[in-house]
């Protein structure tokens, strides 16, 4: 039965995701608030709300989870690189999948989980084009895939929904 910090996690969230003054200076600057929290911030959002932690070199980004950020409606994105596309594409199978889902203020998130057993059919299905991405004389460094929000939505497991910059439900499994 996996266990979530729902507490440390959300603390983050409010301190550095869902920084009420530093989205006020951006607007106020007529700066874009959309996009202006890096992708390691939702990483370490997952690490503290998994209790994992990262990991170093090429694979998932966390020991056991891989995190994935969007706005919300948005696919998540997949990348993989030439030399250990391969690898990460059979590690994305058998890691469990986090799925952050934001409003474009950050004041709304949803928090999904999914097994990659659950995902396989997607992976499986990338392979043979991974493969040919990377043949020949005319190979490519990276390769790009989604995953559909509705699939996400209508399959994933929602463990942790913020609205407004409040925490409104924890589910733990």
């Amino acid at each position: 039965m996996a266990m979530f910090h729902f507490d440390i996690a959300y603390e983050f969230y409010k301190q550095y995701i869902y920084d009420r003054k530093l989205q006020g200076l951006l607007v106020k600057n007529s700066m874009p608030v959309p996009g202006s929290v890096p992708s390691v911030y939702w990483e370490l959002f997952g690490a503290f709300l998994t209790g994992d932690k990262g990991k170093q070199g090429y694979g998932s980004d966390l020991i056991k989870h891989e995190i994935k950020s969007a706005v919300a409606g948005a696919s998540f994105e997949y990348q993989y690189h030439l030399l250990a596309g391969e690898q990460k594409l059979t590690e994305d199978m058998v890691v469990t999948h986090v799925f952050f889902s934001y409003s474009k203020d950050y004041a709304d998130v949803d928090v999904r989980i999914m097994s990659g057993e659950d995902l396989k059919g997607y992976f499986s299905s990338w392979l043979p084009e991974l493969r040919e991405n990377y043949a020949g004389p005319n190979k490519k460094q990276r390769f790009r895939k989604n995953i559909p929000f509705g699939f996400v939505n209508q399959h994933g497991r929602l463990i942790m929904q913020i609205r407004s910059g409040k925490l409104v439900k924890t589910d733990s499994i």
